[in-house]
């Protein structure tokens, strides 16, 4: 019987990141290198350098001399991570209404339609991830290296904030809303554009249930397998 293959560092933070996103695991667990390394077959080495990542993205933190654990949002990070979102993806919506072409239309119509069929095949993972995805191709269609950066930190703490604090298991940064403001964003209609993000997010944010942090799983191996 042949080995299992190892997985890459993008891998495993894919595959921490979702395990976070889809609540199975909750904040504060500690994220022991020798169990991660175990499930993915992969050095020591490999799994500290997806760690290191997963720091930058805020989904982790790495205390020195005892490792690393899922975040906890408190309850005023995560209003303060959606007030600025909202501001920043105010000015990514502006900047793309200005200048958006044919083919930056056609790119966010094709990712809508991913997102339609990720919903009515009620496939979790596929949901998550390109609902964050419609807002980072945002921010990449405007150009700005800085705004999409902005963009990549705020999703995956947003990502991390809606796990923890969101009332239902269903994942509802939808694709309806989506496509309202890319038909927005098509007609170049910044003022319509502005106003359905702004009332996207509330809509996001109104889902949390921004009180308690949820008890969610304790064991690492049965959340990453």
């Amino acid at each position: 019987m042949s080995e299992p293959a190892s997985s890459s560092v993008e891998q495993i933070v894919e595959k921490v990141w979702l395990s976070i996103a889809e609540r199975r695991l909750r904040p504060g667990v500690q994220l022991k290198e020798e169990q991660i390394a175990a499930v993915f077959h992969v050095s020591r080495a490999r799994v500290r350098r997806a760690l290191t990542l997963l720091e930058r993205d805020g989904l982790v933190t790495i205390i020195p001399n005892r490792g690393a654990f899922v975040c906890k949002p408190s309850v005023e990070e995560a209003r303060d991570v959606f007030f600025v979102r909202r501001t920043v993806e105010r000015c990514v919506v502006e900047r793309l209404c200005a200048a958006v072409s044919k083919a930056d239309v056609k790119r966010l119509r094709d990712h809508v339609a991913r997102e339609r069929e990720a919903n009515a095949q009620d496939v979790t993972t596929d949901i998550i991830k390109l609902s964050g995805g419609f807002h980072l191709l945002l921010a990449e269609l405007v150009g700005s290296d800085f705004l999409f950066t902005t963009m990549r930190d705020l999703i995956a703490r947003s990502s991390l904030i809606t796990a923890v604090y969101r009332n239902t298991t269903r994942f509802n940064c939808g694709p309806d809303e989506h496509a309202e403001i890319v038909d927005a964003v098509s007609a170049g209609d910044s003022t319509r554009a502005t106003q359905l993000m702004a009332h996207h997010l509330e809509h996001v944010e109104a889902a949390l249930d921004l009180s308690d942090i949820r008890d969610l799983s304790h064991d690492l191996r049965a959340a990453l397998t």
